[in-house]
Order: structure tokens, then C-alpha cells, then sequence
């Protein structure tokens, strides 16, 4: 398969809209400033998260960004957050916990990430729908983060558009807008390949322009994230049925970086 970089997102804030790109860094802790941040329940200590929307209903309301470009090597920038009702706050500002916690109607304390600690593994929670083809049927469920990470499961996801559109043939109704599945490369192909293309990739490399290699290790299971109201899109739980009817709930591939880089929009991209 050869394709074409078509879209780059960051989600500098764990589980918050994120920014899209139009270049970016990687290195082996995947995008540079993704996933930097996330929010800590005082209560029981476990990272926020989406996947649990019984919890945390409106996430998807707050949208972070970095405030610059980060540089490999260097201090992460702060992120800015965009609060439902519009007002900003700055992640380095010293009552930003105390203003989410007020917004969140849950206390949080607001914690970057510390990539020296590899061995600290954090704990999060996840809400699984009562739907026929997943693992658990309406229940919550814990799972543990990447080692000194705020990562789910890996620390780079690619989607390609062919997924997209054949996940929108199977269901018309259905808006498979690339949001609403938070990869961090959507990939389109140039050779004609159509429908779920990313099965084939598992355990292979793919190398996008000149440096940047990874390494396909696994497909990414979708989770009840993909069916929540976002912006203009509405709730949807057939946007993860038909994951599940018709392709073992996958979508996408998670990756880990061999090599890092520069990548930008219109990069290739290959299978070796």
C-alpha cells in the first residue's frame, strides 16, 4: 500500500478535542506533545478519561492546544484549554485545576507528563456499551496506561480514509468523521486500496517521508468514545456497532516509532 499523509492531530490534554496539524516532530514517545497532560480524579487518583462518559459526560467540550511548537530535547510548551463556555486558561496558570475542578463539578488535579518515569503506570477506566461483539457488556471496567505515559495503548494511531469510507457504506446514516476516532495520522491511499487496508499492516513498517519509521504492532479496538456528541456531531452507538458487526470492533492500527522525524500533510507514505 502507498498512500498519502492527508490529516495530523495532536491531543495535547488526554481525552479534550485536540489540534489539528499541519507538520510535526516525532519521536519516541510518539507526537511531540501529545497526550502531554491529562486530569487526575482526587478521589480515587485514576487519569480521566472519555471511555468512561458516565463520569466524565463532557469532555469532549474542552479543546487543548500547545502554546508553540515543541522541540525534541526541549521544555514542552504549556497547552491552552478552551472551557465550554468559551473563556481560556493556561495549563502553567496556578488555579487551573481549581477552575476545571469548578467546570468539571469533580475535583482534578491538572498533571503533565513525566517521561523519565516509565516505570509508573497509571490507572484509568472505561464504560463498555451493552452491545453485542464486545469484550464487556455494560459495565465499567479498569485498565492500566503505558508505562510513564497518558497514552491508552500505544503511542501513535494511524486511520486511513478507505476505513472511513467503507465503515460509511456499511451504515449511511452514520457521520465517520475523522474526529470522532482521534488518530494522530489519517493516511490516503494512492493506489486504489479500499476498505479496512490497516489489517494487513500488522506487523509491518511503515515509512512516512523521508525519516519517520513505525512499527504496525496492533489494530485499535474502538470503544464507546467513537459514539459520543462532539461539536456538530451527535451521539451515534452505530458508529461502534458497525466496528463490531463487521470488522471486530477495530478501526485503524496503533504504532510504536523505530525511527523519529519531521512529517507534514502530503507526506508519503509506505508499506516495507
Amino acid at each position: 500500500m502507498v498512500g498519502e499523509v492527508v490529516e495530523l492531530w495532536r491531543y495535547p490534554v488526554k481525552s479534550m478535542m485536540g489540534e489539528a496539524l499541519t507538520a510535526t516532530e516525532v519521536a519516541e514517545s510518539g507526537l511531540l506533545g501529545d497526550r502531554a497532560y491529562a486530569l487526575r480524579d482526587t478521589a480515587d487518583g485514576k487519569i480521566a478519561t472519555a471511555k468512561n462518559p458516565r463520569k466524565w459526560p463532557n469532555l469532549f467540550d474542552y479543546r487543548a492546544a500547545l502554546v508553540g511548537a515543541p522541540t525534541a530535547g526541549m521544555k514542552l510548551p504549556p497547552a491552552r484549554i478552551t472551557l465550554p463556555d468559551g473563556t481560556t486558561i493556561n495549563t502553567e496558570q496556578p488555579d487551573a485545576a481549581r477552575i476545571l475542578s469548578i467546570a468539571l463539578k469533580r475535583e482534578v488535579r491538572l498533571e503533565k507528563i513525566e517521561r523519565s518515569a516509565t516505570s509508573n503506570k497509571e490507572t484509568s477506566e472505561e464504560y463498555w456499551l451493552d452491545m453485542e461483539g464486545l469484550e464487556h457488556r455494560d459495565t465499567i471496567t479498569d485498565f492500566t496506561l503505558p508505562g510513564g505515559t497518558f497514552f491508552d495503548t500505544a503511542t501513535v494511531h494511524i486511520l486511513t480514509t478507505a476505513t472511513l469510507q467503507r465503515l460509511h457504506e456499511l451504515y449511511p446514516e452514520g457521520r465517520f468523521a475523522v474526529p470522532r476516532f482521534r488518530p494522530n495520522v489519517v493516511v490516503s491511499p494512492t493506489d486504489g486500496s479500499d476498505g479496512f487496508v490497516e489489517n494487513a499492516w500488522l506487523g509491518r513498517i511503515v515509512a512516512i517521508g523521508e525519516s519517520v519509521r513505525l512499527k504496525i504492532d496492533l489494530s485499535c479496538a474502538r470503544c464507546v468514545m467513537t459514539t459520543l456528541a462532539q461539536s456538530d456531531l451527535p451521539k451515534d452507538p452505530g458508529i461502534l456497532r458497525t466496528a463490531a458487526q463487521h470488522n471486530q470492533v477495530n478501526g485503524g492500527v496503533y504504532a510504536s516509532v523505530l525511527q523519529g522525524g519531521k512529517i507534514q500533510r502530503g507526506d508519503s507514505i509506505r508499506l516495507e
